[in-house]
């Protein structure tokens, strides 16, 4: 489910609503106080070191703020952050540059801060098989912003939304009357709409996570389960013909002080709601220097 592609007409749209939001449009702080003539330099810098995501965020803001706004990226996205790095480069009208940078500012940090979490994820889990996936809890609007910013970060996207694969969760299989039946239901669903997808189970025991793969689980979700539970399904798939098609993933509640563990039993997948629903923002700021000749209209 994963891509690496900037989501452009998603930044777009973001873009627009947090500039609406912003009335950008009648930014009378600087209407009054910064000459109209003025043109002006300015970087964006960090102030702690991190991951950076969402630079074209930033071109996009400025673009729909000013189209003469120039904005030159001095990293790319993914790239290793020293504390007090120059992100970006731009120039234009010191009104436009005052008027965008908030919401420039609140995407890109918000951007980094996910990338920065998640690469600490990723470094935790290394040298073993498992994979950081994130999961749908997203700001509302920011999705497709806040999972790209999670493959900056060397993560994975787990499904983008409801319609793009089958995630049996608890709610469903007990109102479906069991894993067996809520499996069997999906797979009658699909016959029925001819749709192929992938299908990822959610259990809480053993006892479920075998009654799954019993019932031809290929994807099987481990729920808030102890590490000593987890190392036992593991096991129970190893023993299986089938064990190279069976992918297992624990969820639940990870922290950056358990997942090592977890990831040490052998686990294919770990998914992580707090990479998107708790990454603290990167701290930046944005300093304006005044150019030497009026700016051209």
């Amino acid at each position: 489910m994963t891509t690496t592609e900037f989501p452009s007409a998603a930044a777009r749209a973001a873009a627009a609503a947090a500039l609406a939001e912003d009335t950008s449009g009648k930014d009378i702080t600087t209407e009054w106080s910064v000459p109209e003539d003025l043109a002006a330099t300015a970087e964006i810098r960090t102030r702690h070191s991190g991951i950076a995501a969402g630079l074209p965020m930033v071109a996009e803001v400025f673009a729909q703020v000013d189209p003469e706004v120039k904005v030159e990226p001095a990293v790319a996205d993914g790239a290793r952050l020293a504390d007090g790095q120059v992100l970006v480069h731009l120039s234009g009208s010191a009104r436009s540059l005052i008027t965008g940078e908030r919401t420039a500012l609140n995407f890109l940090q918000r951007m980094c801060g996910i990338a920065t979490l998640t690469d600490r994820y990723v470094q935790a889990v290394a040298g073993t098989r498992a994979r950081i996936l994130d999961t749908r809890k997203t700001a509302p609007g920011l999705r497709a912003l806040d999972k790209y910013a999670v493959t900056a970060g060397g993560g994975h996207n787990h499904r983008l939304d409801l319609a793009a694969m089958v995630l049996l969760k608890e709610n469903h299989i007990a109102a479906a009357g069991g894993v067996t039946a809520a499996i069997k239901a999906v797979g009658r669903g699909m016959a029925r709409t001819g749709q192929t997808v992938e299908s990822d189970v959610e259990v809480q025991t053993v006892t479920q996570a075998v009654e799954a793969l019993d019932a031809g689980a290929r994807w099987i979700m481990l729920d808030n389960m102890p590490v000593a539970d987890i190392e036992q399904v593991v096991k129970v798939r190893a023993g299986r013909a089938d064990a190279s098609r069976i992918l297992l993933e624990a969820s639940g509640t990870i922290r950056l002080d358990t997942v090592p563990a977890i990831a040490g039993t052998g686990v294919d997948l770990i998914s992580v709601g707090a990479l998107t629903h708790s990454a603290p923002a990167l701290d930046l700021t944005m300093l304006l220097t005044t150019g030497p000749v009026p700016c051209p209209r």
